[in-house]
């Protein structure tokens, strides 16, 4: 387990695209292990670069950036369990549904028994059990991106990431997904940072959500989430929950003037 209080901290971070585009600037963020946050902000804000460089996909080009003590790159190699959901599944379509779940597994050497079984226990958390031996062609939208996480919770992360993977779903769809989302959080207590254009979506899985404005992408705002867990379908309609939904989206809206 990761000893220092903050799993991630960001001090002023920038970073800068060639040809001068300015993504971020003076970014300061500190996550806690075992705390779920959501990044919320217009479209272009940076949202998605700060999870390419919280996984050390890319380098900042201003600041510090520690994961786990760690800088980002190295991080990821030694020092953090680290997984990263898409928006797109990204399954590959010839191999079953258990074996893409175990493709992290494999890609790190390990025994094709133990890559199985924890591929299926993977898709039990995640409600798949039955469906281990398909072709993603045989999955809902809604199956394939259970698949997704259950990759990425195969190699039972410290870190999660996750870029907008909830947005090509219709909304009955993405809310029993977020409900499921939430009782995995529930039960595992990974850290989790969560992209998502979706305010509810974001107040109803987080602790905090993180609201940024428009490019070069800064944080405004750190709004605490005080419901308690599990969080169920019913929150979304009590009245306390769309008047936070509703703080939310004036400061989005202050943010990308």
């Amino acid at each position: 387990m990761i000893a220092s209080h903050a799993l991630l901290s960001a001090q002023s971070i920038s970073l800068v695209y060639r040809g001068g585009v300015r993504a971020l600037e003076n970014i300061s963020l500190e996550l806690p292990p075992g705390q779920f946050v959501s990044l919320v902000g217009p479209s272009g804000c940076g949202k998605s670069s700060i999870l390419r460089l919280v996984a050390g996909l890319t380098a900042p080009t201003a600041g510090k950036l520690l994961v786990a003590g760690e800088p980002a790159s190295r991080a990821r190699r030694s020092a953090v369990r680290l997984a990263f959901v898409f928006q797109d599944p990204t399954l590959l379509p010839w191999r079953r549904v258990e074996d893409n779940v175990a493709l992290p597994l494999e890609l790190a050497g390990g025994a094709r028994s133990a890559r199985i079984e924890a591929a299926r226990s993977a898709l039990e958390l995640v409600g798949l059990s039955d469906f281990a031996r398909r072709f993603p062609s045989q999955l809902s939208g809604g199956m394939r991106m259970r698949a997704s996480l259950a990759r990425a919770l195969v190699v039972q992360p410290e870190l999660l990431l996750l870029d907008e993977p909830f947005a090509a779903l219709d909304d009955i769809t993405r809310q029993k997904l977020n409900t499921e989302l939430s009782r995995l959080w529930e039960q595992r207590r990974w850290t989790g940072v969560f992209v998502t254009h979706n305010i509810a979506e974001a107040v109803f899985l987080s602790q905090r959500v993180i609201v940024m404005c428009a490019r070069p992408g800064r944080i405004i705002a750190d709004v605490q989430v005080p419901f308690e867990f599990p969080r169920t379908m019913e929150l979304r309609s009590r009245p306390d929950f769309a008047r936070l939904c509703g703080e939310v989206m004036s400061l989005l809206e202050r943010g990308s003037r």
